[in-house]
């Protein structure tokens, strides 16, 4: 099979205000380089990846992250940094016009994975699976089922229903797609957006997108459970743990 063009976003341009620090979340340090540093240096290593598209706060941060991160580690495969929006799916889609209208044809017509850059730990094998996967169905998620039991609530706080375990996944990415699938499915979303604000639809991950507002179905593809998310101070000691580096440097 021809291999197609694979194109990594990276999303970083959330605040962390659950981190309680003055600092982004993504620029914390981590055995004394930036948690950022770790997530773009497993697409930067990856032989499956070509390029890598950067979403950052705001036109400062453009300037920190290509001089303190990109030039300073010398990752080759960031081909564009650019601010993002107010919202995550706001960012995806300002990343995903970048691709369609800054890069080459192949990116265009290939795959594009979908990252928080405040995980850190996706590994190899990870990106393996989601490209198999969106080869296959063209839209995947990287998850893992839950270990616990989940409860629904009600609006006073009672447990309403108790779903089956065995059917529960916790969604991580990255989230893996055909470029042509989720750039249109963004531009119809765009396109509706007032309507969804007027039926008060949230729509918080990428594979949603695509559930929204295409018929293709979303293949869950086995994560891993040290692919967290970095939320709050302990998910910082996890991250280093999981990293093998030293979090006091």
């Amino acid at each position: 099979m021809e291999r197609k063009f694979c194109t990594a976003v990276v999303l970083a341009a959330g605040q962390g205000k659950r981190m309680g620090t003055k600092v982004a979340k993504q620029y914390l340090e981590i055995g004394g380089r930036p948690l950022l540093y770790y997530t773009l240096r497993a697409f930067e290593q990856s032989p499956l990846i070509d390029a890598i598209v950067l979403v950052v706060g705001d036109g400062d941060q453009i300037s920190y992250c290509k001089k303190e991160i990109v030039d300073a580690y010398n990752f080759r495969k960031v081909d564009t940094i650019t601010i993002g929006g107010k919202e995550r799916y706001d960012s995806v889609f300002c990343a995903l016009n970048v691709i369609h209208s800054n890069m080459c044809a192949a990116a265009r017509e290939g795959y594009v994975y979908i990252h928080d850059g405040a995980r850190p730990v996706v590994t190899q094998e990870v990106l393996e699976r989601c490209l198999e996967a969106a080869k296959k169905y063209e839209a995947c998620v990287a998850a893992m089922p839950v270990k616990d039991t989940i409860k629904l609530a009600d609006e006073e706080g009672f447990a309403a229903a108790t779903p089956r375990r065995d059917l529960l996944w916790m969604v991580q990415t990255p989230q893996t797609f055909s470029f042509p699938l989720i750039y249109g499915a963004y531009c119809e979303m765009a396109a509706r957006k007032k309507q969804l604000e007027e039926e008060k639809i949230t729509i918080t991950d990428d594979a949603m997108v695509v559930e929204t507002f295409t018929d293709k179905r979303v293949k869950l593809v086995e994560g891993s459970y040290e692919n967290i998310k970095v939320t709050t101070p302990d998910d910082l000691k996890l991250a280093a743990a999981f990293l093998g580096v030293d979090r006091s440097k």
